[in-house]
């Protein structure tokens, strides 16, 4: 079923791309910033930023969105899904599958579609990423992360700056802190309002900053868990910028934990993937979503549930031969994606119903997301557009922030930078 406001913000919410794409669609695929206005708007709740590494995820958290009546964010991230790709879901194609996906099931909730993660680890990254942020747009992202944390801070303010140019305005836009400083070494106020308060006085107003907050990409192992009064403290500092939390890494982190980043931080983004790919493919997890193993250290696969005990043979002995082991477990998604499409539908579904559930119960009862749609779909037709425009004003002097001072100013931050970081998904 559709209503009035649907329709309305059908015709108005789509930015140029999508139209241009899917003419005749009835997907509502809107910019990244009206899923962060919304759950502002909302308060006390964040949605998920589910990574699309497979057909089966992207359907799953689909149909959990509009069951939960919830705006949505489906991702990839460059490492998985850009030019050297291990997951079969690309930049170039991940918004045909959610438009098609949108269109096949009724799907009437406002989804952003995210480039994640578009890492520039050095400078040389960043020619070849003002040929290939535009095609990216051009196939149907609404939003992008710009990932320069792993250089240091001076550089990742100056990639940032250099690479917005090649960005919609209208697009929502991520930026992020402290990987460079590894696991051990957390992001701090200064670090966070360094690259903002630069970003700002640049006229660029990011919708999202992700921290280098206590947890790590993938099967969580450190035991540290995300640090919610460090985050808090972070995004209070922020608050005259207006920028929002994004939490990375919540895999093998508590319920309990990510109830507390959504009530007591300003986070409105929360990414999930690989608890996402192991429970599509029917192993056994825990509360906190993180993949359990056996006594010899092997994940543990329930019979009847997600791809069929043959097939999951097939992968365990295709990994033994090529060494994966773990987390790695990833790089199963691209060999396989077909040999998963190609199960009886009754499979299929139930893979699909299994990520259905997952994400339905984190949307509902723990990141506090329901009826997040509302607000989006108020929210476009009160703006009339599919461009709410920035989130924020310029309040930095742009002559403080000169390459020259921003090299000066990156030289007294903390240079404690701990283990090196290099966390792609």
């Amino acid at each position: 079923m559709t209503s009035p406001d649907f329709e309305k913000a059908l015709k108005i919410g789509r930015p140029p791309n999508i139209k241009r794409l899917f003419p005749n669609s009835r997907a509502l695929i809107v910019s990244g910033k009206y899923i962060d206005r919304a759950l502002t708007a909302k308060g006390s709740a964040m949605t998920m930023a589910a990574n699309g590494r497979s057909y089966f995820v992207i359907k799953g958290a689909l149909k959990a969105a509009q069951k939960a009546n919830a705006a949505l964010i489906i991702e990839i991230a460059r490492s998985e899904g850009g030019a050297n790709a291990y997951c079969p879901v690309s930049y170039w194609n991940i918004a045909r599958h959610v438009d098609a996906l949108c269109n096949e099931m009724g799907i009437t909730v406002p989804i952003a579609v995210h480039a994640d993660h578009y890492g520039i680890k050095k400078e040389d990254d960043i020619g070849p990423a003002k040929i290939e942020i535009p095609t990216i747009f051009d196939a149907g992202i609404t939003s992008i992360a710009i990932d320069a944390s792993h250089m240091p801070d001076d550089k990742n303010l100056l990639a940032n700056i250099e690479l917005n140019r090649y960005i919609p305005e209208w697009a929502g836009l991520e930026t992020e802190v402290g990987e460079i400083k590894g696991s051990t070494g957390l992001s701090t106020v200064d670090d966070a309002s360094f690259l903002i308060k630069g970003l700002n006085a640049h006229n660029i107003f990011p919708n999202w900053i992700a921290l280098n907050n206590g947890t790590t990409h993938g099967l969580e192992a450190s035991g540290q868990g995300i640090q919610t009064g460090l985050t808090a403290e972070i995004h209070n500092a922020l608050l005259p910028y207006k920028t929002s939390g994004a939490q990375h890494g919540t895999s093998g982190n508590s319920s309990e934990k990510l109830r507390e980043i959504a009530s007591q931080t300003r986070t409105t983004k929360a990414n999930v993937a690989t608890a996402l790919q192991m429970i599509s493919w029917g192993l056994e997890v825990n509360d906190d979503g993180n993949a359990t193993l056996d006594n010899d250290g092997n994940f543990i696969k329930v019979k009847g549930e997600g791809v069929t005990e043959e097939m999951w043979a097939r992968m365990v002995a295709y990994a033994d031969e090529k060494g994966i082991k773990g987390g790695n477990y990833k790089k199963l998604n691209l060999p396989f994606e077909n040999r998963l499409l190609g199960q009886p539908i009754e499979v299929r579904d139930r893979m699909v119903k299994r990520v259905e559930a997952f994400v339905y119960n984190m949307l509902v009862n723990i990141f506090n997301a329901r009826d997040s749609a509302s607000p989006a779909i108020d929210d476009i037709i009160k703006c009339g557009s599919y461009d709410p425009g920035p989130n924020a004003e310029r309040i930095e002097d742009p002559d403080n922030w000169t390459p020259e001072k921003i090299i000066e100013r990156a030289a007294t931050l903390d240079s404690d930078n701990g283990e090196k970081g290099n966390f792609d998904d």
